[in-house]
């Protein structure tokens, strides 16, 4: 059996790949590497002007990218999001789950609503999602769907009993698919990223005392706050045939944060 050189298992040439919450911190940043690794490009976001945005510099660097603006918990929206990417691309080899919301709230607070949200926001439209992406993907016998969830699923933070239980729902929901579509030559794997520098986690800390920070790296064994782009290269990695003996794994990329 002939190897492949190491730039071709990591190469994404001739794929498709539909990235959700594209518009910025980790989508955005793994937009660009997967275009990079050669890969054509559905972008979506409820943020329609930052999508286009990135569409713009992508295009101007000679990349093919499509976008589309949707919320990508209304019913339907799976659906006509894959329609999309066949339509305009010709199919759909990776699909990135990482749209995602965490607002902070007492479990005494949460509110039927807010848990809704959240749950439909993080989990339930990974699921239909990945249905709608699974079923193109059977028809050309391979795809690769990566989940984006958190070190909150295997270790909870308190204000997020609502936010944790959609990303452990994610660990065990990207389990079951795994299993169910292997057989298929469909692989499904989870990256959970610890604390990243995003603009949604900036702010949602922007109130907290310089300290609170600053102790936090301490406890990471790297000591640094993670970037986007360490999150994004590994869903490339994942995504490529470098892995393609990886399914139904959880990646936990934190610095060693969850060794502490």
């Amino acid at each position: 059996m002939t190897k492949s050189s190491l730039s071709d298992r990591f190469g994404l040439q001739d794929r498709v790949a539909l990235v959700t919450g594209a518009a910025k911190g980790i989508g955005l940043a793994t937009a660009n590497r997967l275009a990079e690794a050669g890969a054509s490009l559905l972008l979506t976001d409820l943020d329609g002007a930052g999508i286009d945005s990135a569409a713009q510099e992508l295009r101007a660097r000679g990349h093919r990218v499509e976008t589309m603006t949707a919320d990508v918990a209304s019913p339907g929206s799976a659906d006509a999001l894959v329609e999309r990417a066949v339509g305009t691309l010709g199919r759909l080899d990776v699909l990135v789950n990482n749209a995602g919301i965490f607002p902070f709230a007492s479990v005494l607070e949460v509110t039927p609503e807010l848990w809704r949200r959240v749950i439909e926001t993080n989990l339930s439209s990974a699921f239909f999602l990945a249905q709608a992406a699974a079923r193109q993907m059977v028809k050309q016998e391979r795809g690769s769907i990566v989940n984006v969830a958190s070190i909150d699923a295997l270790h909870p933070s308190g204000g997020l009993t609502h936010y944790d239980t959609s990303k452990g729902g994610m660990v065990m929901m990207t389990r079951s698919l795994a299993l169910e579509l292997g057989p298929r030559g469909i692989r499904v794997n989870t990256v959970s990223p610890g604390s990243i520098d995003t603009p949604g986690a900036r702010a949602a800390t922007s109130g907290a005392p310089a300290e609170v920070a600053q102790s936090f790296v301490q406890r990471v064994p790297l000591r640094r706050t993670g970037q986007p782009d360490d999150i994004a290269t590994t869903i490339v990695f994942l995504a490529s045939d470098a892995a393609s003996y990886v399914t139904g794994t959880n990646l936990v990329v934190d610095g060693g944060y969850l060794l502490t």
